[in-house]
């Protein structure tokens, strides 16, 4: 996907199938708090097992997550990074709301050498002045990690000037494309929070029959074949990381011509661009290295394009046979996992309310349900919108309570590490240890890991320390942080109220003043 504040700078092929049968942490309001389902990502790298996604025990792990865009377009970076919501604070609502996985969306552009991120919220965000757009993904990747989230990285277009039918462009040939993702690939290197690359986002077909000049599925011509063109980069990626997950899109017309509605030659079935796989048991992605493949189609409503099965008269009930014809069935014949990379709506319309509803039912529910990634995290998505609304921090509880029910939470996180342990008198039975993790010219970030050390669960917890005079909150997250005086509060939020025996938290904030000397009289109540 997507011009982000435009309507969709795509639309899917003119010709679709005309008959099938019916077959903030932080000061931020949030929704209801996720059910915690059995398994959040697992432990270890991915890697599939028929149509299932399992984890480095065997265990099966249904990815349940959202899209964060901005690394594709001019900014190079993530979108909101200007907004009033820092960029930690996002991810902890995501998390809290039950998103497991992060779709980043990027372009060649932002991961060549020199790059700059810009419109970035100096003040909401100081750690990130003036990194690179490889470093704020690194220190994103780092936060989802501690979190139990998983990255899937996303080749969403060549260059930050717009979408592209094939995976190539003259200024960006293949080459390009897959040295970049073998230079990602060896990056992330023995990190297991990145789990695999979806290779490239949306192709789809171009020019009309018999002059096709799009994205094909199996048509043999390699300038154009994108099964083809997928192992290629595929089996590239693997041979330098060989436990990254391939995730494959599939295209819109599978000949990769639009279709001539004046001409004789008969029409084939075409769907959304990325959306269409129903080439892909006769002409299967092969790669190298042995279950590591996941197919990941694209689906959108109304509020993207009009596509005629939702004029059907016996929508939605018509709408099973179509999913199992673009891609459903391979799920359902276990051939390979099905990952929905995209898929999302403005949710203005009725029809669009029952094709999300109807679409969430048919994933299936529980960890052995499809895998998804919603689009999008960001409101400035002008054919969808976003699960955030304009300002960047209220949750659009109407979209997140249709998700909700499907969505399997991350379990564990809480990172820190580093500093000294500092006991700490205590009501509660805890430990904490306080980490400074960035300074700057009037000011500094630091976290405070926070441990139950007891026997019994720890209700509402809180810790509250005392800084020096002149020292001021900036920010906070993972918790409520307030301040009074020289002590700063951190209360549990309301979506993590408890602290089971043993589990940590790493509580971190922002602050303007001296760093040093660090905290004293660190207290957990």
């Amino acid at each position: 996907m997507k011009t982000p504040w435009s309507g969709r700078r795509w639309q899917a092929a003119l010709t679709v199938v005309a008959t099938v049968a019916a077959t903030t942490a932080l000061a931020l309001t949030l929704g209801p708090a996720p059910a915690q389902a059995a398994g959040g990502t697992g432990t270890g790298y991915l890697h599939t097992n028929g149509n299932k996604i399992v984890d480095s025990t065997g265990a099966t792990v249904r990815l349940t997550g959202i899209n964060w865009f901005g690394m594709e377009t001019d900014n190079k970076t993530f979108h909101g990074l200007w907004s009033s919501n820092p960029w930690r604070s996002q991810l902890d609502l995501m998390a809290s709301l039950g998103y497991n996985t992060l779709r980043v969306p990027f372009s060649d552009d932002a991961v060549k050498p020199g790059a700059v991120a810009t419109s970035v919220n100096t003040f909401t965000n100081p750690d990130l002045v003036g990194l690179s757009p490889m470093q704020i993904l690194d220190k994103v990747v780092d936060y989802v990690g501690s979190k139990g989230m998983r990255v899937i990285l996303d080749r969403h277009r060549p260059t930050s000037a717009g979408q592209t039918a094939l995976w190539y462009t003259s200024g960006v040939p293949e080459s390009t494309w897959i040295n970049d993702w073998k230079t990602l690939a060896q990056h992330y290197a023995g990190n297991t929070t990145v789990i695999g690359a979806d290779l490239h986002n949306e192709p789809h077909a171009d020019g009309t029959e018999p002059n096709s000049t799009g994205a094909c599925w199996g048509c043999g011509d390699t300038a154009r074949d994108w099964r083809l063109a997928a192992e290629r980069a595929g089996n590239a990626v693997l041979g330098v990381q060989p436990n990254w997950l391939i995730f494959v899109e599939g295209v819109s017309c599978p000949s990769g011509g639009n279709a001539n509605v004046w001409d004789d030659i008969p029409d084939e079935p075409c769907g959304w661009w990325g959306g269409n796989l129903s080439k892909a048991k006769d002409f299967p992605v092969r790669l190298n290295v042995a279950n590591r493949l996941v197919y990941s189609p694209h689906e959108y409503a109304t509020s993207v394009f009009h596509q005629t099965w939702f004029d059907d008269p016996t929508y939605p009930a018509n709408m099973p046979a179509i999913w199992d014809r673009f891609w459903g069935y391979l799920y359902k014949q276990n051939i390979a996992p099905i990952m929905m990379g995209e898929f999302g709506t403005t949710l203005a319309s009725n029809t669009d309310k029952i094709w999300l509803q109807e679409l969430m039912k048919y994933t299936g529910t529980g960890v052995n349900g499809m895998s998804f990634t919603y689009w999008s995290w960001n409101p400035n998505s002008g054919d969808t919108g976003g699960i955030l609304k304009d300002d960047w921090t209220t949750v659009d509880q109407a979209k997140q309570s249709i998700l909700q029910p499907y969505l399997i939470a991350p379990v564990g996180g809480g990172g820190g590490g580093g500093g000294t342990p500092t006991p700490t008198p205590t009501a509660a039975t805890c430990g904490t240890t306080y980490t400074l993790t960035n300074t700057w010219s009037g000011g500094f970030q630091a976290e405070l890991a926070i441990r139950n050390n007891g026997a019994s669960s720890w209700n509402n917890w809180a810790v509250s320390w005392t800084v020096p005079s002149g020292v001021t909150l900036g920010s906070g997250w993972n918790a409520t942080v307030t301040q009074s005086g020289t002590t700063i509060t951190a209360r549990a939020p309301s979506y993590a109220a408890s602290l089971a025996p043993g589990q940590s938290v790493t509580v971190g904030f922002t602050a303007n003043g001296p760093s040093t000397p660090g905290p004293s009289n660190i207290v957990c109540s």
